[in-house]
């Protein structure tokens, strides 16, 4: 019975890794397309702000031009994590994307900050600004972010990875910015008013901020070690405690390798009549089932073993 547990568990195993290879590749094909397309209206978007002297199209060129940035940083970051692990780095390269995460959230930070600086500026002497020609352009960018957002989300996995998640908010974050630029476009072009065009950067620098500021909180939550979002450390070690014969739980800790694979170690204080092996199968298999943890280290004790206990 135990050998075809075993068996199991190693084929369970088994497609688990299958599965996050396949989404790494789906990972990569999308943010390949993105970085063309953000690429190319990046261009179109910068140039058409010198011409029209348009502050919202530059700005949103500026964005693009951090969005290229960043998907090419989630796309070394997807590489990074392929590559094996080793002697010196045991989990190997996976956390290169919540770093990569961590930087494109900053520069969201960045990109805003510059933005609302220039639109505080332009309030007080707005410059003429060609609205006509500017929400041309405008809508040109917006339907190219749209456009990358959808490939990104078809073919990676924005839900359950930071990394792309934060690739995928530097896009919303530019689609919010070409909407805007549409709108004061319409506004100079029927009204007249310029001021329409630093408030509308303002605006979308806000929506900027508010975006990089949950990524940022998430990676540093990884980074930290702290106890992956989805999961209650209280009900794992209510969990662990229903299993017949365990007497205590000490020690537990759950984190974040990289986004979609979560580790756990543990220690079981089991009575001491008790199959050990047995309790560890079973433990194995709930943490699996239950809580979707592959990965898990549990070290089983009885009364005679005793050891000083972790500093945290």
């Amino acid at each position: 019975m135990r050998t075809e547990d075993h068996i199991r568990h190693a084929h369970d195993h088994h497609h688990h890794h299958h599965h996050r290879d396949h989404r790494r590749e789906g990972d990569k094909k999308g943010l390949l397309m993105a970085l063309l397309i953000t690429s190319a209206m990046m261009l179109l978007e910068f140039f058409g702000g010198l011409i029209t002297n348009s502050l919202a199209l530059l700005s949103d060129s500026g964005h693009m031009l951090s969005d290229a940035g960043s998907l090419t940083l989630s796309l070394v970051a997807v590489w990074f994590a392929t590559k094996p692990a080793s002697p010196r780095k045991t989990y190997g390269f996976y956390r290169f994307e919540i770093l990569a995460a961590l930087f494109n959230g900053v520069t969201l930070f960045v990109i805003a900050g510059l933005i609302m600086w220039e639109a505080i500026r332009r309030f007080f002497e707005p410059p003429a600004v060609a609205g006509g020609a500017m929400m041309m352009i405008a809508t040109a960018g917006l339907i190219a972010n749209l456009l990358s957002a959808w490939i990104l989300v078809r073919e990676g996995d924005v839900k359950e990875n930071v990394n792309l998640r934060s690739a995928y908010l530097h896009i919303l974050g530019d689609a919010f910015g070409s909407i805007g630029a549409v709108v004061a476009g319409a506004v100079i072009y029927f009204f007249g008013w310029f001021l329409a065009d630093p408030m509308i950067s303002l605006f979308v620098a806000l929506l900027i901020l508010r975006g990089a500021w949950g990524v940022i909180q998430h990676t540093i939550h990884i980074l930290m070690e702290g106890t992956p979002i989805t999961i209650d450390q209280r009900e794992v070690k209510q969990a662990l405690l229903e299993i017949e014969g365990v007497l205590d739980v000490h020690d537990l800790h759950i984190w974040t390798i990289t986004s979609g694979l979560d580790s756990l170690s543990c220690h079981l204080l089991i009575r001491d009549e008790k199959d050990g092996q047995l309790i560890l199968q079973q433990a194995i298999h709930k943490i699996e089932e239950r809580f979707k943890i592959m990965h898990t280290t549990i070290q089983v004790e009885k009364s005679h073993l005793q050891h000083a206990d972790m500093k945290v």
